[in-house]
């Protein structure tokens, strides 16, 4: 099922030829290392290279009898290459070229989800910077708190994916890395130059040390990156579900004309995006925790982690890249409504400016305590009885004692809590991708 979501350009990199063809750049590669040192001779070495091919159709068909894909696959380029083949896998384990290969194919895959990490970093900016100016009520444990802009909102999630793609960066660093030591490790068959020379030319590093396989802390790595990133794109979804609920409507996602939102109620607008983007984050942390147990393996390597792998790093880099895609468009097209959140911004009865008028009457002479206990009173009359908070503050004797009218007028102007966005969006601006 997760084709479905696949792009083209990241579905290419997971085929069975593309994965053959990641093995081939590490055999060819570790014949050229081999005729660097003087171990295969240079006309071998070039037919070789001009004679070494695979056909998928033909691996498989061998892998019926051998049971064995990289046995099947190296029959496969041997019954190609001819006499030379008996250079080719020389001194290798098949985990040489697993391994090796899979970095070479992690990267590419990373360097996709780099490219539109960035791309939805560089929207939430932009938006950021237009809505700066939105006046809305922030929200804390679901309740009205004081107010912020939308574009606070979204400069918050901008360096959040900038968090992400930092991470996800580290962690393409440390997947992007082979071996060519052997069967457990310590290059009994093969010369620890070789592997030098062959991580150079395929332009990865090299583990310092290896049992049969690269150690998979790395790819849990990789993976929780991932998920982190996807657990991200659904904290922007999830708040985008809120903010499209009925009884808010301060943003919804952009609804297509023809677009239907249930097949029984014809004035359905559903925040159908936000919602797939939820649930699919739940896979990708799901396949983050495979990764973490492929970490312990029996001694120089089991095999239990291999058929997880197959499934969770191709699975999850194609439904990062779809997410991170959809997450691009649902932000870039939200519609916003900046009428609504001034609406809703009223619709505590003032109660949003409690705290100002806390500090000013502390700031008139009032102990903290005391103040508190004249604000929260009025406070909880004014929810209770659906009142206006500020001319209840107005009748207050002990308010009106230390604060006049202009004072308290003051008090419930939401540019004193907004008087410092300025350093907020220096701070976006100069945000760099």
């Amino acid at each position: 099922m997760i084709e479905r979501y696949s792009t083209p350009e990241m579905a290419a990199i997971w085929t069975d030829e593309a994965r053959m063809a990641a093995w081939l750049q590490v055999e060819l590669a570790v014949c050229e290392a081999w005729a660097r040192i003087g171990r295969i001779p240079e006309d071998a070495l070039a037919e070789i290279k001009a004679k070494a091919a695979f056909d998928v159709d033909r691996v498989c068909e061998i892998e019926q009898v051998t049971q064995h894909d990289v046995i099947a696959f190296v029959s496969c380029v041997a019954e190609n290459v001819g006499e030379c083949s008996k250079y080719v896998h020389y001194g290798l384990t098949s985990s040489d070229v697993l391994d090796t290969g899979l970095a070479l194919q992690l990267r590419a895959a990373g360097a996709l989800l780099v490219e539109e990490t960035v791309n939805l970093g560089r929207i939430l900016q932009r938006r950021a910077l237009e809505q700066r100016d939105t006046v809305m009520v922030g929200r804390t444990h679901g309740v009205h708190a004081e107010p912020i802009t939308f574009g606070m909102v979204l400069g918050l999630w901008a360096f959040e994916v900038k968090r992400g793609l930092e991470r996800l960066q580290r962690a393409i660093r440390q997947v992007s890395v082979g071996k060519i030591s052997g069967a457990v490790g310590n290059y009994a068959s093969v010369d620890p130059q070789v592997e030098q020379i062959a991580m150079s030319i395929l332009d990865l590093g090299s583990a310092p040390i290896s049992t049969q396989i690269v150690q998979r802390d790395r790819h849990a790595e990789f993976m929780a990156a991932l998920a982190l990133l996807a657990t991200t794109i659904e904290k922007i979804a999830l708040q985008v579900r809120h903010y499209q609920r009925t009884e808010v409507l301060e943003a919804e996602e952009y609804f297509a004309p023809g677009q239907k939102g249930s097949s029984a109620m014809p004035h359905k607008r559903n925040p159908i995006i936000s919602e797939r983007l939820c649930g699919q984050a739940r896979i990708i942390r799901a396949n983050m925790l495979a990764a973490f147990e492929n970490v312990a393996l029996w001694h120089e390597r089991d095999i239990s982690h291999s058929s997880a792998e197959r499934i969770i790093l191709p699975d999850s880099t194609i439904l990062l890249h779809y997410m991170l895609k959809k997450a691009c468009w649902l932000v870039d097209r939200l519609d916003i409504h900046p009428e609504n959140m001034l609406a809703n911004l009223e619709k505590s009865f003032g109660l949003i400016y409690s705290q100002r008028v806390l500090l000013t009457l502390i700031e008139a002479g009032m102990l903290r305590d005391d103040a508190y206990a004249v604000v929260q009173r009025s406070a909880m009359k004014a929810w209770e009885d659906k009142t206006s908070f500020k001319d209840l503050l107005k009748a207050d004797g002990e308010v009106t004692a230390r604060l006049s009218a202009g004072e308290l007028d003051a008090c419930f102007d939401p540019a004193y809590q907004l008087r410092n966005m300025g350093v907020i969006f220096d701070r976006v601006v100069a945000l760099e991708w």
